[in-house]
């Protein structure tokens, strides 16, 4: 595990810094008075960010050889944007500006720790989730913490406290080993060949159309809670009820993909978003409620997520794994999660928290249907 240390180290860091911004970003960009399309539109450069910036990193990291000197170098260029923003806050077009920087650059490094970690734990694949648990565990600290601190320092201190844990990434960035990549294998199937099957198509639609519900919750779920009487402080202890649930899927994961097919799984995450995001639309103020939607989590992002990944290894040949993965993020987070924000951005004003969170609630219905008729679970 000592050889692993760094990336467990990195893995705390990086997703503590989203444990910080995920929550508490809208609302503080709500606090400079931008308008709920602004927020939508600058909350989306992150899902954007997931479209184009992974394979140009990705491809140069191939090229060059070299992922660590990757790795430290978008890291130190995302905190220096985020220094910009720290500096003079105060415009949107500037704002936007830095904020795009800052996501192009922070979108380089995780898929190439990631590849890295899974390369030296590829004899034990279940290391792998030992080390990236770390980032769920920061996650989770800086969610609850973070509510508490910008009670106490306000939220106008939220730029500095982000700038503090990019350069904190930046210090686990400078720890990693650089690990040689591997060498490709020369393709025997083609990759088109494989996306013309009906299940690979209707599984990319089912995480289109997972990742364009979640839109609206990452753009306004801390907006629309805070609308509900909710303080910061438990904006971010409810987050982090759905980061524990996350955790303890992914723990007991394994067992639930031997007992359940995948495509069981993955009808049975859609099936809780409709019931989550409708709880949402027409209960967000009640406390209970809200406890049981975000704990939905588990099922709705967790078991989605490894469904998702175990299905791409299950119809891609071993050649286009890495292309499936990249596909994947490209199709959910970057194309069905920015569309999915930016709607909800324009619709905010003409209904607010049920107009958007139904409209969740609606996509995940059609996911259902497209995933029952597609991906056929009860013949699995």
């Amino acid at each position: 595990m000592s050889s692993l240390l760094p990336f467990a180290t990195y893995y705390f860091c990086y997703f503590a810094y989203g444990g910080l911004f995920n929550p508490f970003w809208g609302l503080y960009l709500d606090s400079l008075s931008f308008s709920p399309w602004q927020i939508s539109l600058l909350i989306a450069l992150s899902t954007m960010a997931r479209i184009v910036a992974p394979g140009f990193w990705g491809w140069l990291a191939d090229r060059l050889q070299r992922r660590r000197a990757i790795i430290v170098g978008t890291s130190l260029a995302a905190a220096l944007g985020f220094l910009l923003i720290c500096l003079h806050a105060k415009t949107f077009v500037w704002v936007f500006f830095c904020l795009a920087l800052v996501h192009f650059f922070w979108a380089a490094s995780l898929p190439l720790v990631e590849a890295s970690t899974a390369h030296l734990t590829r004899a034990e694949p279940g290391r792998y989730s030992r080390v990236r648990v770390w980032g769920s565990i920061g996650y989770l600290i800086l969610a609850v913490a973070g509510g508490y601190l910008l009670d106490w320092l306000r939220l106008a201190s939220l730029p500095w406290l982000a700038f503090a844990l990019l350069c904190a990434v930046l210090w686990s960035a400078w720890r990693l080993p650089e690990v040689a990549a591997p060498a490709r294998a020369k393709s025997r199937t083609s990759l088109w060949h494989t996306l013309a099957q009906p299940p690979v198509r209707t599984l990319f639609a089912c995480c289109f159309l997972m990742a364009f519900a979640f839109g609206p919750y990452y753009t306004f779920y801390s907006i629309g809670l805070k609308q509900a009487g909710f303080g910061k402080s438990a904006v971010g202890w409810l987050w982090a009820v759905g980061v524990m649930a996350e955790i303890g899927v992914f723990w007991f994961m394994p067992r639930i993909m031997r007992a359940v097919a995948l495509e069981r799984l993955m009808l049975l995450s859609l099936a809780a978003a409709v019931l989550r995001f409708g709880v949402m639309a027409f209960a967000i103020g009640n406390p209970v409620l809200a406890v049981l939607a975000q704990a939905l989590h588990a099922p709705t992002f967790a078991m989605h997520h490894a469904a998702s990944i175990g299905l791409i290894h299950r119809h891609f040949a071993q050649e286009h794994h890495a292309k499936g993965q990249g596909l994947y993020v490209i199709f959910s987070f970057g194309i069905g999660g920015s569309l999915g924000g930016l709607l909800a951005g324009a619709l905010w004003t003409h209904g607010g928290v049920p107009l958007v969170f139904g409209l969740s609630a609606a996509v995940a219905l059609v996911g259902v249907a497209v995933c029952t008729q597609g991906l056929r679970p009860f013949r699995a």
